[in-house]
């Protein structure tokens, strides 16, 4: 890649905001070969795009955009698990596990939130959410 290119490339990848696909096309001129160089940078990882997703290196999907711009990003742990979405539509929410890979908390943009406690057996014992509901079994 020449220096021009790549300087360009990287003006995108600091300015670019979702939804990425329909911003390359319309407002960047990138050609679809083209969206890889940029996806890659921003997500700081190899990125294989197929169709309207974005794969990480795990495989796991990190972006996805329909023809209209609807768009939802997701973030994953090590494991693989989610621990964050994102929409067009201004929802997120986020979730934590524990060592054995057991939800333990989940929030979103509504307020709404739930937490979780497990035995050693991995057996839920406790549940509690923002409604109110308590379920104790410990």
């Amino acid at each position: 890649m020449n220096k021009k290119y790549e300087k360009y490339i990287n003006y995108i990848v600091n300015d670019i905001e979702a939804p990425y696909f329909k911003n390359m096309r319309d407002n960047y001129g990138l050609k679809q070969e083209e969206y890889s160089l940029v996806l890659t940078k921003l997500y700081d990882q190899s990125v294989t795009i197929k169709d309207t997703l974005v794969y990480d290196t795990n495989g796991n999907v990190t972006y996805t955009e329909n023809s209209n711009g609807y768009w939802e990003k997701y973030e994953y742990d090590n494991n693989g698990k989610v621990t964050y979405t994102e929409n067009s539509n201004g929802y997120w929410s986020k979730r934590e596990y524990d060592n054995n890979g057991n939800e333990i908390y989940f929030e979103d943009s509504t307020g709404y939130w739930e937490k979780y406690e497990y035995d050693v057996n991995g057996n839920e014992i406790y549940y509690e959410d923002s409604t109110g509901v308590i379920e104790d079994n410990r």
